[in-house]
């Protein structure tokens, strides 16, 4: 079975993810919405396949020709698109971060839990080789126990790159963590898989130029507090004037990881006092084109045929990344550490 995809929001991302499935076995883009006119034939020339237009979302999920719903709009639009998705029974592939607000958040997971579909959430970096290889080191015990972990976010949003004109409104962006440095927080719970006890946050702003229209705090620190004891520290700093770096450190008992080096006491002949190197490509860029969205999209299509949730990234496991990315910014609004449990839904 392949199965056909309708994509809402017709912008930078929604290209990638054209391009994307075109690699993918067993999953097509067949039909597109947007506000604005399309036109099937020019819609072919730019991304070289049939699309079937649409410029009336709830004419779109109706459609039985179409088995996924891909939300690709601005993130306020997210819940209402999401829970008219589900209720029609179709899958869904979602943009991060799934929404603007932890309420809205949390009546999306009650609509896509009635309705018994999938869903996946876009945080592909999981899916990255170097996330990849770090996360298999770890699985394999080469690190031992990781009692610190800090997985840090630097890309300057300035008016050089695509989505500053929105980012910039709190009402669509929201903080930097959680329009960008989500990503980061979202990696670091990957590995180290344990559930989060207390946050504390802190935030502040660039007074350069470039990031003055923005209307909420640019960059922030984030202390994250295991259940069993262990600590991690994600950093967001979306107001940097340098090139992208995605910054990953883990200490364990029997060995480290730095970026895309690695030593570890648990493998004999390596030395131990250098860096060994992991050999892969490591995540250096803010262009989607750029992102593994491949290797995500081909996972979610095989569990669809398995009618069961996909791995990393299936809705549940994205869904607490969101709890923790709003208690932080929940404690750096209110400057206090939060309770993971002060959360509810």
């Amino acid at each position: 079975m392949s199965y056909r995809i309708g994509i809402v929001g017709l912008g930078w991302v929604a290209g990638a993810h054209i391009e994307t499935f075109k690699k993918v076995n067993g999953g097509k883009v067949t039909a597109v919405c947007s506000r604005r006119a399309l036109d099937p034939a020019e819609l072919e020339r730019q991304y070289g396949t049939p699309l079937k237009a649409y410029t009336d979302f709830a004419a779109m999920v109706k459609d039985p020709g179409i088995d996924v719903i891909d939300v690709c709009t601005p993130h306020p639009l997210h819940p209402d698109q999401v829970v008219a998705a589900a209720k029609a029974g179709k899958h869904l592939i979602i943009e991060k971060p799934l929404g603007i607000d932890w309420p809205n958040v949390v009546r999306m997971r009650k609509a896509i839990e009635k309705a018994k579909v999938q869903a996946m959430v876009c945080f592909e970096v999981r899916y990255s080789r170097q996330a990849m290889a770090i996360r298999d080191a770890i699985d394999k015990d080469l690190l031992g126990r990781v009692h610190y972990g800090e997985v840090d976010y630097f890309h300057g949003i300035g008016p050089w790159y695509g989505q500053y004109a929105w980012n910039i409104r709190k009402e669509f962006g929201g903080s930097s963590l959680l329009t960008a440095g989500c990503h980061a927080l979202d990696l670091l719970l990957h590995y180290m898989k344990g559930p989060v006890d207390e946050v504390t946050s802190y935030a502040t702003g660039s007074e350069s130029e470039y990031f003055k229209p923005y209307e909420y705090k640019t960059t922030s620190v984030t202390i994250l507090r295991f259940k069993d004891g262990r600590v991690g520290k994600v950093a967001s700093v979306t107001d940097c004037l340098q090139p992208y770096y995605f910054h990953q450190h883990l200490v364990g008992s029997h060995g480290s990881v730095l970026d895309d080096k690695f030593t570890s006491f648990r493998w004999n002949g390596m030395y131990k006092d250098r860096w060994a190197n992991l050999g892969v490509p490591v995540v250096d860029s803010g262009d989607v084109a750029d992102h593994p969205y491949q290797p995500q999209f081909q996972a979610f299509v095989d569990a669809l045929k398995k009618n069961e949730p996909m791995p990393y990234t299936d809705f549940a496991t994205a869904f607490e990344t969101h709890r923790v990315v709003f208690a932080a910014d929940l404690s750096a609004r209110e400057g206090r550490p939060v309770k993971i449990r002060e959360m509810k839904g």
